[in-house]
């Protein structure tokens, strides 16, 4: 299904996290789709971040405030009088959630129900997506890909965090959206679980791909944890369009498509951390080299892939730019960085890209 710009022109959307990497991409996106963004989260984690580097600002309508909040929260919710709720304001990084789980738990869960409460006090919502992970299945280790009706988990904080957060999600729909009673209360509740998202603009600490950017900016060499820890990689712009698709689902035929949704990458594009590193290594040339770092780390799972059969199926989404393509976007979008030039149209360029070959890709 392709992401319908009639649709999207003249929604009001509301959008927590939208100073994030994620966040940023689908700001700019939606921005370009001609809707009305109203951005709900703190300042931009990082320095540098996408959000200020593509001048994202001028471009929605900010409330910098805590999803914590649950005074502001609702107040933000209620006067953006949105069409579609987004809930991506996360506590996003595993190994920081070892160093600070009493504050994952409360932003990932916590903030989860006071969206869903905020959603309850709003007469206009009638599309929420709950953006989670990939990482909320109880991994074990399978070749195979887990299904959204696969058990939740989560071996460290952040994980089960976002299991429990799916579980929150489920209820609130069951309890006060339930499906039967669409025609009464008008509100359909989803949940997006994608992969290990990359893309140009990534700066978080502690992630692959952004370690790897800042080790070649710097002419050092790349260290990495586990080579061979097997990912679902794919470019930010796939799990964001999965969730575009199903935002209009939705807000059209609502009972049907709520519920939870994968958004992964095809099963070859499942490679190691090692793969990812020697590809991207490859690529950007001027002697980028890697190696090990054999220090004592946390707990990471080994193994895992999504099975998104689910969503090729009922919303006929399907990835499109596969994992080499990916790093050679990422690539072309850092060589610009490094050269001073205009983030905002990078960044618009590539979702033009994107967009024209999922829009061939339906024709073919």
């Amino acid at each position: 299904m392709l992401i319908a710009r009639d649709f999207w022109a003249g929604k009001k959307v509301f959008l927590t996290g939208h100073t994030g990497f994620k966040g940023s991409w689908l700001s700019l996106w939606l921005h370009s789709l001609g809707a009305q963004v109203h951005g709900y989260a703190l300042e931009p984690p990082t320095n540098p971040s996408l959000f200020e580097l593509a001048n994202i600002g001028p471009l929605v309508q900010s409330t910098i405030r805590d999803i914590r909040d649950r005074e502001s929260l609702p107040r933000a919710l209620v006067s953006a009088k949105p069409d579609i709720v987004i809930h991506m304001a996360a506590q996003p990084l595993v190994r920081d959630s070892y160093k600070i789980p009493v504050e994952t738990y409360e932003i990932n869960v916590m903030g989860t129900v006071n969206l869903f409460e905020a959603v309850r006090s709003c007469t206009t919502v009638k599309a929420v997506i709950n953006v989670t992970t990939d990482k909320c299945y109880e991994n074990k280790e399978w070749v195979w890909g887990y299904r959204e009706g696969e058990p939740l988990g989560g071996y460290d904080p952040y994980s089960n965090s976002k299991a429990c957060s799916e579980l929150v999600t489920s209820s609130y729909r069951s309890s006060y959206f339930n499906p039967k009673d669409h025609a009464s209360h008008g509100v359909a509740i989803a949940s997006a679980r994608a992969g290990n998202v990359i893309g140009g603009g990534d700066w978080a600490t502690d992630r692959l791909v952004p370690d790897c950017v800042r080790a070649v900016l710097k002419d050092k060499k790349i260290l990495i944890r586990n080579p061979y820890a097997v990912r679902p990689w794919q470019h930010v712009l796939e799990p964001l369009s999965g969730y575009l698709v199903l935002a209009q689902e939705l807000y059209e035929n609502g009972p049907r498509y709520a519920g939870a949704w994968n958004f992964g990458p095809d099963d070859s594009d499942a490679k190691s951390v090692e793969w990812i590193v020697k590809s991207l290594c490859a690529k950007w040339g001027d002697r980028a080299s890697y190696g090990i770092d054999k220090g004592e780390h946390p707990h990471e799972a080994y193994y895992l892939k999504l099975d998104c059969s689910k969503a090729k199926a009922e919303l006929r989404w399907r990835p499109q730019w596969n994992l080499d393509k990916a790093i050679d976007s990422i690539v072309a979008w850092t060589r610009i960085y490094r050269q001073g030039g205009d983030i905002g149209r990078t960044c618009r360029e590539q979702i033009n890209e994107y967009s024209k070959t999922q829009s061939e890709g339906q024709r073919g």
